[in-house]
C-alpha cells in the first residue's frame, strides 16, 4: 500500500452510532469510502461473521481428532494412519496460508472471504463422502489450505473497522469463533458423529461454512481492491526480521500449549485416573480458558502489546511447568489446564504485533501466523511424545511445553532488544 494508505490505517473509524452514510465502507487501508452499494453496517455484526468462519474450521480442526476412531474403522485402516488425515490438515493450512496470500493479493478482501469459506465447505463435505483412505488424505489436505489465508483475512477486516487501540480486541473476537468451538461445537460434533455417523460431522462443518459465506456476503462491507498489490509485494513481508522474530515466537512458544493438550487424555487416564467420561469435560474447561483468554487479554494488550506477550509467554510457563504435580487430581488438573488456555491470546496477540511490522505485505504476514502456530502444532506434541517414549511419564509433557514457552520468550526478548535499537 502507498504511504497515504498506511498513515490513514491508524485513524480511528466512527463510532458505531455515528455509521457512514448509504454507499460508505472500507477498504484493504482501513479507510472509509463513499463508492460501493447502498447499507451500512456495523463492526459487531461483521466480526460475529467472520467468527463464524472460524467456528466451522474449529470443529472441521479439532473434531476430526476426536472422531479419529470411527472414521478409521468405517475405512478399514488403522488409528495411526488415520492419524495421517489430521496431517495432512495441518500440512494444507501451513502450504495454503502464504500461497493463498500471495496469489490473491489482487483480490478484495471481502470477495476472498466468500471464496475461501466455500471452498472449505465444499472440501469438508467430499470429506464426509470419501470413499477410502488416499482420497480422505487428498481431501483434508485441500480442506486445510484455506484455512490460515481465512483467519489471516478476517482479522485485518475486523481490525480495520475499529480504531487503532481496540484492533487486538476485533482479532480476539474474531478468534472467539475457533476457541467457542472446542468449548461447545467439538462436543456437539462428537456426539452427532457418535449417534449417527462421522459423516454428518463433517456435513455440519460444511454447513456452517457454507453459512458464513453468505454472512460475509451480506454484512461485510465492499472494500475496494489495491491496484498496487502484487505477489512480490506481499512477498516483501520475508525480508522483514520483525515479521520473522514475531512467527518465531509463535513457533516456539506456542509449541508449549500443544505438547500437553497433545496428550491430556492419555495423562488423565493413566495419571489422574478419571474415567473417560471426564476427558470431555476436561477439554471444555480449555476451552473455556482459551476463550476467556481471548476476552480478556486483549484489553491489556490493547496497551502494552509487546510486553502482554511475554507477559504471556512467562504465564505459560508457569502453569505449563505446575502441570506435573496438578496431574495427581482431578479438580487441580482441570484448574491448571484452564489457566494454561489463558495463555491462547498470544495468538490474538502476535496476529496484531505483525500488523505493526508488516509494512505494505499484510495480507501474508498475517496468513503466515496461522502457519507458524501450526508448526507449534507440529513441535510441541513431537517433542512431548520424544519425553514420554524416553520413559519420563506423560506428565513430562508439561515440563517440555514450559522449555518451549521459556524458549519463545528468548526470541521475544531479541524482539524487543531489536524493536528499541531500531525504534520499532
Amino acid at each position: 500500500m502507498s504511504q497515504r494508505a498506511n498513515t490513514q490505517r491508524r485513524e480511528p473509524l466512527s463510532r458505531p452510532s455515528e455509521q457512514p452514510s448509504a454507499r460508505a465502507s472500507v477498504d484493504a487501508g482501513g479507510r472509509l469510502n463513499q463508492d460501493n452499494v447502498a447499507g451500512s453496517f456495523h463492526p459487531g455484526i461483521v466480526h460475529l461473521a467472520l467468527a463464524m468462519g472460524g467456528f466451522a474450521i474449529g470443529i472441521a480442526e479439532f473434531a476430526t481428532m476426536s472422531l479419529l476412531p470411527f472414521f478409521a474403522h468405517d475405512l478399514n485402516i488403522s488409528e495411526p494412519q488415520a492419524g495421517h488425515a489430521i496431517s495432512a490438515y495441518a500440512l494444507g493450512v501451513v502450504v495454503g496460508a502464504p500461497v493463498i496470500a500471495v496469489l490473491s493479493a489482487r483480490m478484495t478482501r471481502r470477495t476472498l472471504l466468500i471464496a475461501l469459506m466455500g471452498f472449505f465447505a465444499l472440501m469438508n463435505g467430499l470429506s464426509g463422502l470419501a470413499p477410502d483412505y488416499h482420497t480422505m488424505l487428498v481431501l483434508r489436505f485441500l480442506a486445510g489450505l484455506p484455512h490460515g489465508a481465512y483467519f489471516g483475512i478476517a482479522m485485518l477486516v475486523a481490525a480495520s473497522l475499529v480504531p487503532t487501540d481496540k484492533r487486538t480486541a476485533a482479532v480476539g473476537r474474531v478468534l472467539l469463533g475457533l476457541t467457542i468451538a472446542t468449548t461447545i461445537g467439538v462436543p456437539l460434533a462428537n456426539g452427532v458423529g457418535q449417534a449417527i455417523g462421522w459423516r454428518w460431522a463433517f456435513a455440519i462443518v460444511a454447513g456452517l461454512a457454507l453459512l458464513t459465506s453468505i454472512l460475509v456476503l451480506i454484512f461485510a462491507p465492499r472494500d475496494v481492491a489495491d491496484r498496487k498489490a502484487s505477489p512480490l509485494r506481499e512477498l516483501s513481508a520475508l525480508g522483514r526480521k520483525h515479521v520473522w522474530l514475531t512467527l518465531g515466537i509463535g513457533a516456539i512458544g506456542f509449541g508449549g500449549l500443544f505438547s500437553v493438550y497433545t496428550y491430556l487424555a492419555s495423562t488423565m487416564l493413566a495419571v489422574t485416573h478419571t474415567s473417560p467420561a471426564l476427558v470431555p469435560v476436561t477439554l471444555c474447561v480449555f476451552g473455556a480458558g482459551l476463550t476467556a483468554g481471548n476476552i480478556i487479554v486483549p484489553r491489556f494488550a490493547d496497551r502494552a502489546l509487546m510486553a502482554t506477550a511475554g507477559g504471556l509467554l512467562l504465564w505459560s510457563a508457569a502453569t505449563l511447568a505446575l502441570y506435573p504435580l496438578a496431574a495427581m487430581n482431578f479438580w487441580t488438573l482441570s484448574a491448571d489446564v484452564f489457566l494454561i488456555g489463558l495463555g491462547g491470546a498470544l495468538a490474538t496477540v502476535l496476529q496484531t504485533r505483525l500488523m505493526d511490522v508488516a509494512g505494505e505485505a499484510q495480507s501474508l504476514a498475517a496468513a503466515l501466523n496461522h502457519s507458524a502456530f501450526n508448526i507449534a502444532n507440529a513441535l510441541g506434541p513431537w517433542l512431548g511424545g520424544m519425553a514420554v517414549a524416553a520413559g519420563y511419564g506423560w506428565t513430562s509433557t508439561g515440563v517440555v511445553g514450559a522449555g518451549l514457552a521459556l524458549a519463545g520468550f528468548v526470541v521475544w526478548a531479541i524482539a524487543m532488544a531489536l524493536a528499541k535499537h531500531e525504534g520499532v
